[in-house]
């Protein structure tokens, strides 16, 4: 391996261009090259659909058909196959994420945003921000969004939950009773240097990796150190008891090897993959629902599925149906199947299966904007693209680093610190200052609604487009905004994809909640613990070190102009009684609809004030629970 790695160290530097014209291409190299010298057993997937469904009329027949192998829909899967009497089958559109190197390292997960690996929409003009289409990406792989999101490993705030279980008259979805879960799918492994995070509240014993495996810049220290100066606590951990409120390092999906963790790499180990009772198979896109009355009533006994457009069509039957596409495609798949809007289905000649309104409605998505600042040090991440002979060169070396012991830039995560805040603090908004009240739309008294994170280089349009000096970024995202979009129809044809409408910044008072949230982050950027890291001189107009002397008003005119997802669509299929749009019960099952169920971030209620992840894997958990004593007690 050395050997190897030598060689080509010796290449690029003679030819670094090779590098240049190439983002990441010796990072990917590298990688292969350490998992082919592993010789881990790998498991096997079903890329031939005729293995798992039919085109004739004898058709495979399973207990649990699941559609989407995303962050929830690998971990349900998993779970349910415990029971060797339950037969699965899973279905992805996409491919293996744990394939794909750029999946695995880190840093290096936003490359994949523009391959085909990624459902790459555009939302609808957003025009409470000025008219643009924004690019709103959604993972097409195993392991779903966990194979392409910062492995940012925070779950919300517990009101959070207390609201769900309110929502929906069922306790059993408190924070009190639902955290069991949480701790059920983590592994967390104690770091020294955080002595505070209370083990007791962190699972041991579950396949999620998470801790403190992942890099950090010494500009993310600072900014801690900042947060404090400007009057936000520091905490030791954002996932215990008390709640997620103040700013510390983030928690991490990364092991110790300084790889991902995803859904697929957690939950569908070569010893997972090997039960009998459980098939996966990917490049396999459902198209719709499959539907018969029985006892009179409409129950789901199946799906069909197909490879491409003009290719053959295969159907599997099963006791039950899962969705578990995400908060887009479930509800589009939905209405492909009948299901949603009467209004909307008979607008695309599609046979109304069950009239439910819900469906698409009520989608809630994170909206951050960004504020660029200049690297003083000239340290940044900016050399994972490099630019010149000199970042080439060390990128060779990261990149080595990283190949030799999982260590250095390339395992960052890009989120590497966090705060969490309300927008009414008078510490941190004074009355003076920022005399309008806005609505309280947190989940309680003791619940966030905006969050700060820093990231150890600045970019554009998702990182398509990065400064040419070296930068460091400070984010802001409302976390529980008001506004509302949709996800509709555009055709009835399956290959073609949905609308999707954010409608960000449609309520004033999120407009004004993220302005704030930009000023915090000025005040930040400026505290004393920054100084030895920026440089509040340059005046470089792309950066924005002049914006501090901004009015207000200027400020909301930015975040109208950089509003965009922080990857986080929610509610499309929401958990709540059906007369409040609701779609799925307590049960996640579909009303209206036997053998029918929903499991992914389209059911929450409302959206987690933070990450996403974590309650996508809880969820997970918590239904295979329940489907599996449901089967026993058939």
């Amino acid at each position: 391996m050395a050997e190897h790695i030598q060689r080509l160290r010796g290449l690029l530097a003679a030819h670094p261009r090779l590098l240049l014209a190439s983002t990441g291409t010796l990072a990917t190299v590298l990688f292969v090259l350490r998992l082919v010298s592993s010789k881990k057993k790998q498991g096997k997937y079903i890329s031939n659909p005729s293995e798992v469904g039919s085109t004739g009329a004898t058709k495979p027949e399973y207990d649990v058909i699941i559609v989407g192998g995303g962050t929830s829909g690998c971990a349900l899967a998993a779970r349910l196959s415990e029971d060797p009497s339950i037969r699965v089958l899973l279905l992805e559109a996409g491919g293996s994420g744990s394939a794909l190197p750029a999946s695995r390292i880190p840093s290096a997960y936003g490359s994949l945003f523009w391959t085909d690996h990624v459902w790459g929409f555009r939302t609808e003009p957003q025009i409470y921000a000025k008219g643009q289409r924004r690019f709103f990406p959604r993972a097409k792989m195993l392991g779903g969004c966990s194979s392409i999101n910062a492995q940012m490993a925070q779950y919300g705030a517990p009101g959070d939950f207390d609201e769900w279980a309110k929502v929906i008259s069922d306790e059993s979805w408190s924070w009190k009773n639902l955290r069991r879960y949480f701790t059920k799918f983590e592994k967390y492994t104690p770091d020294a240097a955080y002595p505070l995070v209370n083990t007791a509240e962190r699972g041991a014993h579950g396949p999620v990796r998470v801790g403190y495996f992942n890099n950090v810049s010494e500009h993310s220290k600072a900014f801690l150190r900042a947060c404090a100066q400007v009057g936000i606590p520091l905490v030791p951990d954002f996932n215990g008891s008390k709640g997620t409120m103040g700013a510390s390092r983030i928690m991490t999906y990364v092991d110790p090897k300084g790889q991902r963790v995803s859904s697929e790499t957690a939950y569908l180990t070569p010893d997972v993959l090997a039960r009998p009772n459980l098939k996966v198979a990917i490049n396999a896109q459902v198209t719709r629902i499959l539907f018969e009355q029985s006892d009179g009533a409409l129950r789901a006994v199946g799906v069909a599925f197909a490879q491409k457009a003009d290719g053959p069509r295969y159907q599997a039957r099963a006791k039950e149906v899962v969705l578990s596409a995400g908060a887009i495609h479930s509800p589009h798949i939905l209405m492909l199947s009948g299901v949603g809007s009467a209004k909307q289905l008979a607008e695309f000649q599609i046979p109304v299966m069950h009239d439910l309104p819900g469906v698409g409605a009520n989608l809630v998505d994170h909206p951050v904007v960004d504020l660029y600042l200049k690297d003083k040090l000239n340290v940044s991440a900016r050399i994972l693209r490099p630019n010149s002979v000199g970042s080439t060169l060390k990128l060779i070396k990261a990149v080595a680093q990283y190949t030799w012991n999982g260590k250095g830039m390339l395992a960052s995560n890009f989120g590497e610190s966090a705060a969490f805040v309300r927008s009414d603090d008078p510490v941190l908004f004074s009355a003076g200052e920022f005399p309008d009240k806005l609505e309280d739309s947190t989940s309680g008294p003791g619940s966030p609604d905006l969050e700060i994170f820093c990231t150890p280089m600045a970019y554009k349009e998702h990182g398509a487009v990065l400064f040419k000096m070296h930068t460091f970024a400070l984010h802001c995202y409302l976390i529980r905004p008001t506004s509302r979009g949709a996800v509709l129809l555009k055709s009835a044809d399956p290959w073609a994809m949905p609308s999707v409408n954010a409608n960000f910044l449609k309520s004033p008072d999120d407009l004004e909640k993220l302005a704030r949230g930009f000023r915090l982050l000025l005040n930040i950027a400026h505290a004393k613990a920054m100084d030895g890291f920026l440089d509040h001189n340059d005046r470089h107009e792309e950066l924005d070190h002049s914006t501090y002397k901004m009015t207000h008003e200027e400020i909301r005119d930015i975040v109208r102009d950089r509003v965009e997802t922080v990857y986080h669509p929610t509610s499309t299929c929401r958990m709540a009684p059906e007369a409040e749009e609701g779609v799925v019960d307590a049960k996640l099952r579909v009303y209206g609809i036997k053998g029918l169920r929903i499991c992914d971030a389209s059911v929450f209620p409302f959206i987690i004030s933070g990450h996403t992840a974590g309650g996508c894997f809880a969820i997970a958990e918590k239904l295979a629970d329940e489907m599996k004593a449901e089967f026993k007690a058939r």
